[in-house]
């Protein structure tokens, strides 16, 4: 249960003075809900301003805060014109308060002629004349927001402005009670860091570093702590040791002999299986590295030693790929094999869950529906998830109470993920990593092409479907939008487009499909029956046509690193040659460039992850950010970086040194995963 102290924190933002429905609904876009919402609404960045006697005092292109004393009201010509307040300093010296819009009511009221008004803002010039446009403060005195030389300015949603939210957030601060300390006082000391309470108000005040690097690390060391709970707490669960004999493994007949990475994971999964502890195990490996196959391994380990497997994959085309891929590879050991999926009804669907209860179901392939409190099992001993970052923790662990005993969880991605965020994100599991990519497995041709060309890349995609071969098209977005980059490409639009020169030789997927219209889209694709794939990024995972050697990404300087080795990875899946086509704009930012020319360089999906991070930041490395409430309000890629380690030492001590949550600095730590809302680990404590 929530500590009450708490409490004050978590109520609606419409307790606060001042908020009612008509504020509360811009709070909401922000996701700002509750006062620590608010509280922990940080600047995106700060201005600093400089009172000045006169405009003579005062630099064009400067932050000033200055006493004018109005003249004049001038409303334009036309409706489209400003509407300007014209007004003077103590010396005489004219400068004109531009509004534009339908500013012009509330200017007249805080503005009246006659009278003199302190204005803070930005001071411009306007051929000879001397102007702020929408002055961000207009008041009598130059005492509050007025006199703070040094303005947090926050981000915004339509209905608010920046005195409003100002406003709530001072009223949040001074709700935040006095927390018990949960960071140890030598890290403190060392650091500088001031206490909690005092570091969310200099974060707010000013360019704090220490205070911003304090609350980072509180994040950091919350979502450490509650990993260390969760592995801490599997440990102690009861689980059942699966000792597989070999004797389905061996009747495999893969077409490639493993590789020694493959290998190693495989003696690392089966080797935790048998012990009576419940694994949690991360398989992280490159495009094309071989994951499914060592998932197999390790589910006929299960197999052999009598109990179930559950495969989880976040979508049903993905789950459809992975029971095909796994029926074909596992025929010689006839195992049985079902899918399961939110479509199936009716008797097939009661035909499976009667196979799973019964046990005759070995293995079940299937979104979240193989989950549902309708499904169960005879003995479930292994859950493998896919694409696991599409999960949350407290989801994953909703998913593991399937069995009678807790049972093994190997956790896979296709995204190769740094080592700091490995820490960050998966604290809680051991990492078996496959980095290294199956014999005669051929390096994909990649090219940077201007967007100029489009004539010649479609004259040469009919030439490559004129050959017998097959080839995707993605695009950024599914089609175009007023609220959108009109520049933007549209899978829609090029659908459109290429639709007429190949008929119905060409198909369209995107997740705004219907599920029915993207599995019969995706089937036509896979079976030869349509040459070419116009998509999104649906297709960045599980898709496998070996036929399909051509990729061309649209606008690829919008995708990240790991999102364009990702749809890469797509094509080179057979034995031909394959080529990837970076449509590229015309003038690129250095990012851009940096991002293409490291595409052509280098097909190490582990190197280009790293250099992801560089170039882009942790947020926007596409697969490695959790879904769910995992994510980090205030950590930057810089500070996870900085701080992530030591993080994980220090909950590490607590847990296993410091008996976890008891104790003072236990109770402390409790309200901290609280108030960050890492509850999640609490709960493992008590088996929720």
């Amino acid at each position: 249960m929530r500590p009450d102290i708490l409490n004050p924190l978590f109520a609606e933002t419409d307790t606060l003075d001042g908020v009612g429905p008509k504020l509360k609904k811009p709070l909401e876009r922000l996701g700002l809900t509750r006062i620590r919402d608010l509280a922990y609404h940080l600047p995106d960045r700060f201005v600093t301003r400089r009172m000045v006697a006169d405009l003579d005092n005062a630099q064009v292109g400067e932050q000033v805060i200055i006493a004018l004393t109005v003249a004049e009201h001038r409303s334009g010509s036309s409706g489209r014109a400003p509407f300007r307040v014209f007004a003077h300093d103590a010396k005489g010296n004219a400068c004109a308060l531009t509004y534009f819009g339908r500013s012009s009511y509330t200017a007249k009221k805080q503005l009246p002629v006659g009278e003199q008004r302190w204005i803070a803002g930005r001071l411009d010039q306007y051929g000879d004349m001397l102007q702020i446009v929408h002055p961000d403060h207009v008041a009598k005195e130059s005492t509050g927001a007025m006199g703070r030389q040094v303005e947090p300015i926050y981000r915004l949603a339509e209905g608010l402005t920046q005195p409003r939210i100002g406003g709530m957030i001072e009223q949040a601060l001074e709700r935040a009670p006095e927390l018990l300390e949960w960071i140890d006082p030598s890290v403190l000391d060392k650091q500088g860091w001031p206490q909690w309470r005092n570091a969310l108000t200099l974060a707010h005040r000013s360019e704090n570093g220490k205070a911003r690097d304090r609350l980072a690390y509180d994040e950091l060391f919350a979502n450490a702590l509650a990993l260390m709970l969760v592995r801490a707490s599997n440990r102690a669960r009861k689980g059942q040791a699966l000792h597989g004999n070999g004797h389905l493994r061996d009747k495999l007949k893969l077409p490639f002999p493993l590789t020694g990475a493959q290998q190693r994971s495989i003696t690392e999964i089966t080797g935790d299986m048998a012990q009576p502890s419940p694994m949690l195990r991360l398989l992280q490996g490159d495009v094309g590295a071989g994951k499914t196959v060592v998932a197999l391994e390790a589910m006929l380990a299960a197999v052999e030693a009598g109990a179930q497997t559950a495969l989880l994959a976040p979508t049903e085309l993905l789950s459809r790929q992975h029971f095909e891929t796994l029926r074909k590879m596992a025929a010689p050991t006839g195992v049985e094999i079902a899918l399961l999926t939110g479509r199936d009804k009716g008797k097939a669907r009661e035909s499976i869950l009667m196979g799973l209860l019964d046990g005759s179901i070995n293995i079940v392939v299937g979104t979240h529906a193989i989950f549902q409190d309708t499904v169960a099992y005879k003995n479930l001993g292994l859950v493998v998830i896919d694409e696991q970052h599409r999960f949350g923790v407290s989801q994953r662990l909703l998913l593991t109470q399937k069995g009678k005993v807790t049972p093994h969880t190997l956790a896979m991605t296709a995204t190769p993920i740094p080592r700091t965020l490995v820490l960050a994100q998966h604290g809680e599991m051991e990492v078996s990593q496959l980095d290294e990519l199956p014999p005669g497995r051929q390096a994909i041709d990649t090219r940077v092409v201007p967007l100029e060309r489009m004539d010649d890349i479609v004259a040469g995609l009919s030439r490559h479907v004129s050959g017998g071969g097959q080839a995707y098209w993605v695009c950024p977005m599914v089609r175009g939008s007023e609220n959108e980059n009109e520049d933007l490409a549209a899978a829609e639009a090029r659908y459109a487009a290429l639709k007429k020169h190949f008929d119905e030789d060409v198909v369209m997927v995107h997740g705004q499909l219907a599920p029915e219209l993207k599995d019969a889209g995706m089937a036509r694709f896979a079976n030869g029956d349509a040459k070419v794939l116009v998509a999104t990024t649906v297709i960045e995972v599980g898709v496998d046509v070996p036929n399909a050697t051509l990729m061309v990404i649209e606008q690829a300087e919008r995708f990240g690193l790991a999102q364009l080795h990702q749809l890469r990875g797509r094509v080179g899946r057979g034995s031909a040659k394959s080529v990837c086509v970076l449509l590229r704009v015309a003038e690129l930012s250095e990012t851009g460039k940096q991002r293409l020319a490291l595409m052509r360089e280098s097909q190490d999906g582990f190197r280009l992850a790293e250099e992801d991070l560089k170039l882009r930041g942790g947020g926007e490395l596409l697969g490695t950010r959790q879904s769910g409430e995992e994510g980090f309000r205030i950590a930057t890629l810089e500070q996870t970086q900085k701080f992530a380690e030591m993080a994980q030492d220090e909950a590490k001590l607590l847990v296993e040194r410091d008996g976890g949550l008891e104790g003072k600095r236990g109770e402390a730590a409790r309200m901290l995963l609280y108030l960050l809302e890492r509850d999640w680990g609490v709960k493992t404590l008590r088996g929720g």
